[in-house]
């Protein structure tokens, strides 16, 4: 049998913005036995994870768990809400909006895609009133919703959606807003219900700190209205008989049963410290990598500090150094993986992951790694960015 020993002693720093490390706890929830899916006893923990995720999506409506991606949980919402034909509106913030946006025209979906000029939409958050004149023109009401991304994880921004959700209604146009939160989710501040969102769309290994496999649809009652009138062709990702299925706890499809113990485990962590406290520490940590950042004298992706990601950060290179070879070498010789550039900003910057089951040690040694892998590859950098990190994580100890 072949076997593959890539980190032959110490831990690896699995540092990429998701898929994140999953914690022992979660791990050992996973290691239970598998259970009959059909059983009382999965439909009690089908009842508590369906119960639990909404309170992460922080919503008191339906929350759809399939067996997929984040690419399915986008898939299942423009399948369960659009017709062949139908107009949807794409805002660009990053390598993953774009990526929507194709899915959406392999659908069969015309796409009107909006942002910034000359790539700064990689740089910036959502502009709502760039949404707001769009709708305001569609005065037939062409438009059948509006697509997202929340934390962008290509760039590291975090957009406004209540900002966006202000700009519909000050457009008064019923469109209907999508908004992908894959990699926000259990991170970042998200509130479903209160930023009148109609669809989020979530995965599991970002911040929920589980393997890759589950994707998520968060539903309000205007969306699971308007997929009674579809007539996109869908099976498996059709929500009606998802939603008659999950009022006892079942699934129409056999689920994924082991990551739905690994789900009931990340939930009741995540709610066990509240949800608050978990925001607050992933903006620490967020603050913390920035200072090094700022120290080394190399630019952040995102431009906007008030939109700063707590999940990820986008670092620059300067002109003529390839960020994948810096990215490769860090790998090789401290064996710490680095988020790539993606889509225009490939080989112009690596992203540090600072989400999920880390801590300040964690992303000292990260940092470290990052530090000498750049002085290693001739990177100028003005200071020491470990030192400004640890100077900050001392002087503002988490709760």
């Amino acid at each position: 049998m072949l076997k593959l020993n890539f980190h032959p002693s110490g831990r690896h720093y699995l540092q990429i913005p998701g898929p994140s490390p999953v914690p022992d706890r979660i791990l050992r929830a996973m290691a239970q036995p598998t259970i009959d899916h059909r059983g009382p006893e999965f439909g009690a923990l089908g009842l508590k994870v369906l119960a639990d995720i909404r309170k992460i999506f922080q919503t008191q409506h339906p929350v759809v768990i399939y067996p997929g991606s984040g690419t399915g949980a986008w898939e299942a919402a423009l399948v369960n809400l659009c017709n062949p034909g139908d107009t949807v509106v794409m805002y660009e913030t990053g390598h993953f909006a774009a990526l929507w946006n194709q899915l959406a025209l392999k659908l069969g979906l015309k796409t009107e895609v909006l942002g910034l000029p000359g790539g700064q939409n990689w740089r910036c958050g959502i502009q709502a009133d760039l949404i707001e004149k769009r709708l305001s023109q569609d005065t037939h009401h062409q438009i059948k919703a509006v697509c997202v991304v929340h934390n962008e994880t290509s760039t590291g921004v975090t957009s406004n959606i209540l900002a966006v959700r202000r700009a519909m209604e000050r457009a008064q146009h019923p469109a209907l807003l999508l908004v992908d939160t894959i990699s926000g989710l259990g991170a970042a501040d998200y509130r479903h219900d209160e930023w009148g969102v109609d669809v989020s769309m979530g995965g599991s290994q970002k911040g929920l700190m589980l393997p890759p496999g589950i994707a998520f649809n968060a539903l309000s009652p205007r969306a699971i209205a308007a997929s009674a009138q579809s007539r996109m062709p869908k099976s498996y990702w059709a929500w009606d008989e998802m939603l008659s299925m999950n009022k006892s706890g079942y699934f129409p499809t056999t689920p994924n049963t082991n990551l739905l113990y690994a789900l009931s485990e990340a939930c009741d962590m995540l709610l066990e410290q509240g949800l608050p406290l978990v925001f607050t520490r992933h903006q620490r940590w967020a603050n913390g990598v920035r200072l090094a950042v700022q120290a080394w004298g190399l630019p952040i992706q995102c431009q906007d500090p008030a939109v700063y990601s707590p999940i990820l950060t986008g670092v620059v290179m300067p002109d003529g150094v390839d960020a994948d070879q810096v990215r490769q070498r860090i790998l090789e010789r401290f064996d710490c993986s680095l988020g790539t550039g993606l889509g225009l900003v490939k080989g112009r910057m690596f992203r540090i992951g600072h989400l999920g089951d880390t801590n300040d040690l964690t992303l000292i040694a990260t940092l470290a790694a990052c530090e000498m892998g750049m002085r290693l590859c001739g990177v100028p950098l003005a200071g020491s960015g470990v030192q400004s990190a640890m100077a900050f994580f001392a002087d503002h100890p988490g709760a």
